[in-house]
């Protein structure tokens, strides 16, 4: 590889292949990315909802368990 670009000029190494590089697999990349972001997004509000649902059970369940005090959590 290195003997390909030997005789090369600088730009044909530093600039054209990787616009070449974006140009032919930018796609995959784009849709990778965004799956991923998508992904943590989801996670995000995942927990988000598992946090608040815990929040809700501990603050309204305290009062009606008989023999169990806050402390137990």
């Amino acid at each position: 590889m290195r003997k390909t670009f030997a005789g090369m000029p600088w730009w044909v190494k530093w600039v054209a292949v990787p616009l070449l590089f974006l140009l032919v697999f930018g796609g995959v990349i784009t849709s990778v990315l965004t799956a991923l972001i998508g992904f943590a997004f989801k996670l995000v509000v995942f927990l988000a909802l598992v946090g608040g649902l815990v929040f809700l059970v501990r603050k309204f369940s305290g009062s009606g368990s008989a023999g169990k005090s806050r402390a137990d959590w």
